[in-house]
């Protein structure tokens, strides 16, 4: 009777003798009514059976009551009681050892799991490192006496039952549980609160890693191009070729080695920080602004200054290469007709002053005389070579010929030289003309031989030294110049030993009138030094000189037609890449705006197409060794193909960047769509408006085109005033760089913001309230009892002091920090 009035709050009747049974029974019915209201079922329980002392109804009845008052209210995780009950359990003593809760009968016959409960939530009640899993009388006993002392749980169990009972009775087990549950179910609050301040952090943390990984690498990069410009623009000329192609050797290995990783590293900047800016936006957060010089804007400066540097170094280093080419083969052409002319001129100043003359009877005069005629026509002759030989020290200076100094000194010693022979002629002549008067003979033949041997002399001394002389071409037609002309000098040979023959008769004239007259100089000739043995042998060496010169100019044109062969090969190689490359580009414009298939296809289609983009880099690879060929065998252009390296190179460069970005992008939109919860169709819906209106296929939209967008979309906006205010409010949103255009990713970030439910300050600054105990501020053994050590540490070093009238030492302002985690304040 008590137990029914506690259940139905009603005062009962109490039965008189002889009416005792009938006044059971009714007021039995008036508790099970009021059982009934409360939406209990009682199948096959009537008030006869318990006012008769049914056993097996009345236990029934009484736990279908504790069921429905004690345990069925509990809820986690819209589980049912029983199972929300259980997992409750499991939560609270997971990080307990020895405690292993799977259901309400043999996990709690060793106590410990009583005893865990209390820890949890009473910690200072319960020494639970003292406790061992070999006692359960002590420990059942212990968690009994706690929870009636401290926690107003009646003592319901019994610990030598449990302890003696094979499988404990679960309903029993579960009853008495379900009293811990409702004695601290309060802390379940704090716990809620404690995981909502967790997560923010956590996106909080990741977010500030992402940002410091983006600050080192930005650093890391610029200070590699700050140290590589300045080896890139200088111009320190070297004085031999060697030491240039040594610098262009360098020059190969830093585009083959060092430039493509920091290629690679600028891109996964570029696509860090694109990451790091749609989570900032998707966490609500306010966007990140890197150092100052840090931008990506800034990196692209830099990149481009240092490209510019790189294009300017080798375009320099290719000039100095021609430079000292054409330095070294002058310098060995003046040597070469410094070395003819000083053999010629060797000995002539000493014969220039003989006083030979002085003592010469009148037909010694007369060829001395005319010998001197003979010398000046040598001499003059002469005249064109030294005219050379200044004009290529000249040429020399004029380059910046390292070794100008000496060839200076060489070219005015010569100068000097000529300057005085003329001189000595001059004056020789004089002596000579003055005496001419004295003398009449004369030796015609002498004469005429020294005046025909004395210009072919010469020819053979110009042809020796132009079929000595080096040369340097660059294509197949300069060399097929130079056998044309070496044909049309072999032409001449037949005439020229005509000429020799003419000499050589006058000579062997010369002798036959000596040797008929018995004249005293008979063998030698007063005119000329030039002897036919010397014309004999010069003529033999030019023989000789021919098939040389045959022979080096069949060799230079083998050469050319092997740089020819390069030429066409980088061409026919560079006429493929260049044109595909574009093509690629065109492709993927394309598939960047086309709708085909989810975000995922999308994805999976480019980056099989970036896969087959990597498996080309072997053809640049092979167009780089080619193109390293042609250079090295110093070929300076190429008429077969408009597209040099750089541009292939720069090209290649441009397509891995567009396809990582592309990427990127497509990333973002499943990252934006699935924290969004936006549809496949809602993203096919909203890049079909967006592709509709955006006629140019630039992959933005103007206002007017995005403010038709938006309209199509169903957004209403007037053509009011307040339609253009809600209209710029809008665009402030999706162009805040005030850029007039508005790019496919801020468009769908604005048409997921309208309707996403995110976390903010305020509910931020609720859950910190509950974990205070409703104060207006939280210390720091709180944070700590209630949150994660990282994060608790995490919320100590940046929350600023409390400065409220309630404050205590130690308090913590957990509202500014709030705030701030949202961008509306500063940390």
């Amino acid at each position: 009777m008590l137990l029914l009035e506690v259940i139905s709050g009603e005062r009962l009747a109490k039965p008189e003798r002889g009416k005792m049974r009938v006044h059971k029974i009714s007021n039995v019915n008036k508790a099970l009514d009021f059982i009934a209201s409360k939406g209990v079922k009682l199948v096959s329980i009537g008030a006869e059976e318990i006012v008769d002392g049914n056993v097996k109804m009345t236990l029934g009845m009484i736990w279908t009551i504790i069921l429905r008052f004690a345990i069925q209210d509990i809820s986690v995780e819209e589980t049912s009681a029983k199972e929300g009950l259980l997992l409750w359990c499991q939560r609270k003593t997971a990080p307990y050892k020895n405690v292993n809760i799977q259901n309400f009968h043999i996990s709690w016959k060793d106590g410990l799991g009583f005893c865990a409960l209390i820890h949890r939530h009473r910690p200072e009640l319960i020494d639970y490192g003292k406790l061992r899993k070999d006692d359960p009388l002590t420990n059942l006993n212990t968690a009994f006496d706690v929870a009636e002392k401290y926690l107003d749980i009646p003592k319901m169990l019994d610990a030598e039952d449990i302890v003696g009972t094979a499988r404990p009775d679960e309903k029993a087990i579960m009853t008495y549980v379900s009293s811990f549950y409702h004695a601290f179910s309060g802390a379940q609050k704090a716990e809620t609160a404690a995981n909502r301040i967790c997560k923010v952090l956590a996106v909080n943390q990741e977010n500030e890693q992402l940002m410091e990984d983006y600050e080192k690498l930005a650093s890391d990069l610029l200070e590699w191009i700050r140290r590589t410009i300045p080896w890139l623009e200088n111009r320190a000329p070297e004085n031999t070729m060697q030491a240039m192609q040594q610098k262009l050797e360098d020059f190969r290995d830093y585009r083959r080695l060092h430039k493509p990783p920091k290629v690679q590293e600028k891109c996964q900047l570029e696509i860090n920080f694109n990451t790091l800016q749609t989570k900032l936006r998707l966490s609500n957060r306010p966007a990140f602004m890197p150092s100052e010089g840090k931008m990506v804007s800034d990196i692209n400066n830099a990149w481009g200054g240092l490209e510019q540097a790189e294009k300017g170094y080798e375009e320099w280093l290719l000039n100095e290469i021609r430079r000292l080419e054409r330095l070294d083969h002058l310098a060995e052409k003046f040597r070469q007709k410094a070395s003819i002319h000083e053999s010629w001129t060797d000995g002539k100043e000493a014969m220039l002053q003989q006083k030979d003359y002085e003592t010469a009877t009148l037909s010694e005069i007369k060829a001395l005389l005319k010998k001197h005629e003979a010398f000046e026509s040598d001499l003059a002759a002469h005249q064109d070579r030294v005219e050379q030989i200044a004009a290529i020290a000249q040429e020399l200076n004029e380059l910046d010929y390292y070794d100008s100094p000496s060839v200076n000194a060489r070219c005015q010693k010569i100068c000097d030289q000529w300057d005085n022979l003329g001189a000595l002629t001059q004056k020789r002549r004089e002596a000579l003309e003055r005496t001419e008067k004295l003398l009449e003979t004369i030796d015609q033949l002498y004469l005429e031989y020294a005046k025909r041997a004395a210009p072919f002399n010469n020819w053979m001394e110009g042809a020796m030294e132009d079929l000595q002389d080096t040369f340097i071409v660059h294509t197949i037609e300069e060399i097929q110049g130079l056998t044309t002309a070496h044909e049309q000098f072999k032409a001449t040979l037949p005439d020229a030993d005509k000429e020799r023959q003419a000499i050589l008769g006058i000579h062997n004239e010369v002798s036959k009138i000596v040797q008929t007259y018995h004249v005293n100089m008979a063998g030698t000739n007063p005119y000329t030094t030039i002897t036919p043995q010397e014309i004999n042998g010069k003529w033999e060496h030019v023989r000789q000189l021919v098939p040389r010169r045959d022979q080096a100019l069949m060799e230079e044109h083998a050469r050319q037609q092997q740089n020819e062969r390069l030429r066409k090969q980088f061409g026919a190689q560079a006429n493929v890449i260049g044109p595909w490359i574009q093509t690629k580009m065109e492709e993927i414009g394309r598939i960047s705006i086309e709708m085909h298939g989810t975000l995922e296809d999308q994805l999976n289609h480019l980056r099989q197409y970036e896969k087959s983009i990597v498996n080309y880099k072997p053809k640049i690879d092979q167009l780089e060794g080619d193109h390293q060929q042609i250079q090295e065998a110093l070929i300076f252009d190429n008429k077969h193909t408009n597209y040099t390296m750089e541009h292939i190179r720069v090209g290649w460069e441009q397509l891995l960047t567009t396809i990582a970005r592309t990427i990127n992008e497509v990333e973002n939109q499943i990252l934006t769509r699935d924290a969004k919860g936006i549809s496949q169709e809602q993203m096919n819906e909203f890049r079909a408006s967006f592709n509709h209106f955006d006629r140019d296929h630039s992959g933005t939209l103007g206002p007017e085109e995005f403010k038709a967008c938006l309209i199509s979309l169903g957004y209403d906006i007037g053509n009011d005033a307040q339609g253009e205010a809600e209209f710029a409010r809008i665009m402030s949103i999706v162009d805040p760089n005030r850029m007039g255009v508005v790019t496919f990713q801020a468009f769908i970030d604005f048409m997921s913001r309208e309707t996403a439910d995110t976390d903010t300050a305020d509910q931020v600054m609720a859950s910190f309230k509950i974990l205070a105990g409703d104060k207006n501020y939280i210390t720091v053994d709180e944070l700590r009892r209630e949150l994660p050590p990282d994060q608790a540490e995490y919320c100590i070093a940046r929350m600023a002091p409390y400065n409220g009238r309630d404050a205590v030492p130690g308090a913590l302002d957990y509202m500014s920090f709030s705030t701030a985690l949202y961008g509306e304040s500063d940390l």
